[in-house]
């Protein structure tokens, strides 16, 4: 296997789970740790990842005068990419309407609507943490970048003796972590293997479901496609002034890995590896605006739940008005901005957007049955767009990269 590309494993072991759910469903607990054991050891390397990533970016950037610069530039493209996508989606979902005629007969329960409800409103106040540790420990990301982007910023002010020193250690720790990451990503296709194969064994009891949320689906996908092979493939070509196609091909292991894992930060890694390696973008570059963006810039999620939001609002029947609908973008725009980048994240933050215009928080349970699928999609999605931003970003800071 050793001889084979990575991205190949990965996608030799995505055809063999998805054979091994279908006719091997009753024995899928015999694999299915694999895949919670090898995104246990991922999420193990995440915090301690992103934390020197950034330190190490924002040193490395060196004056205050680049770092204001580079940080513009990036949450000035995270944002737009961001608003884009939403009002991709939302054009779609009304002109599409999968909503009318939606049977709401097939609502589930989902745990934890009422702490989603409340988590996003103290958000912004919780980016600032009360005690880093616990923040380290929960895995709170908007608190971890923040205190990076703090700490780093302010190792650039100190006496030489002290910046060079810590400078170093901050380079010397994330390129630990980027051994040990490495090693963990070996085990990938076993990752890929477990939670495909288990996801795919739980596929026949929502098959009538799936057949009545098709129209959802295919406004969701269609979104996500226009996004990701028009917006910002343009974006590539004519700010960055570089190939797409060259820089898609480049991105192919990480993509396939976050299609499999729907997990940005568990792609991560991945991402950094190849828009470094493949693409030829530099580490200063790299190091600061991929960990951000797996954290804040979320094109695919912010599309998914201003899709979602409104085929919830058609399937009961409620009519939002224009403001009601600008309401639902900016929402989505925020709700994607403090969702995790873990599976599964985008469907508790929808509890946000629906809060917001006054929607049945239990309307959430109409899109379960088909949110892992969805979810596959959109993290790719996000995984792409965090890759195309590094590549602008390093273009208009007049790096040469590999892929023009």
């Amino acid at each position: 296997m050793k001889k084979i590309k990575l991205h190949w494993q990965i996608l030799i072991a995505f055809v063999l789970a998805v054979l091994y759910g279908i006719f091997l469903k009753d024995y899928v607990h015999y694999v299915s740790w694999m895949g919670d054991l090898c995104l246990r050891a991922l999420m193990m390397v995440i915090v301690p990842l992103i934390l020197s990533s950034i330190i190490s970016g924002m040193t490395n950037i060196g004056s205050g005068e680049n770092l204001g610069r580079i940080g513009l530039k990036t949450m000035l493209y995270y944002l737009s990419t961001s608003i884009f996508a939403i009002l991709t989606g939302l054009v779609l979902v009304n002109l599409i309407q999968p909503g009318v005629g939606a049977d709401l007969g097939f609502a589930k329960e989902v745990e934890g609507l009422a702490e989603a409800r409340e988590s996003f409103g103290e958000t912004l106040l919780y980016i600032i943490p009360k005690n880093i540790f616990e923040s380290f420990s929960q895995g709170n990301m908007l608190s971890v970048i923040f205190f990076a982007i703090i700490f780093g910023f302010f190792i650039t002010r100190v006496p030489d003796k002290h910046r060079i020193f810590l400078t170093d250690l901050a380079n010397s720790v994330f390129e630990v972590m980027m051994k040990l990451t490495m090693f963990v990503i070996r085990f990938a296709p076993l990752l890929v293997f477990g939670i495909v194969a288990q996801k795919v064994a739980e596929i026949p009891d929502l098959v009538d479901t799936f057949l009545r949320l098709l129209t959802y689906m295919l406004a969701v996908l269609m979104g996500l496609l226009l996004h990701s092979t028009i917006t910002l493939p343009l974006i590539v070509k004519v700010i960055g002034r570089v190939s797409p196609l060259k820089h898609f091909k480049a991105m192919s292991t990480p993509l396939l890995t976050a299609f499999s894992t729907s997990s940005s930060n568990a792609t991560l890694p991945l991402t950094m590896e190849a828009v470094e390696n493949n693409s030829g973008v530099s580490n200063k570059i790299t190091s600061f605006t991929l960990p951000l963006g797996a954290t804040v810039n979320m094109d695919g999620t912010a599309l998914y739940e201003c899709v979602a939001a409104m085929f919830i609002a058609q399937a009961y029947g409620v009519e939002l008005s224009f403001i009601q609908q600008i309401v639902v973008v900016f929402t989505a725009l925020l709700a994607s901005i403090g969702a995790a980048g873990i599976p599964m994240a985008g469907l508790v933050m929808m509890t946000v957007i629906l809060s917001s215009v006054g929607l049945p928080l239990e309307g959430v349970g109409l899109i379960l049955a088909v949110d892992r699928i969805l979810d596959m999609c959109r993290t790719t999605v996000n995984v792409w767009s965090d890759s195309c931003g590094a590549v602008v970003i390093a273009r208009t800071e007049g790096e040469k990269l590999k892929i023009e």
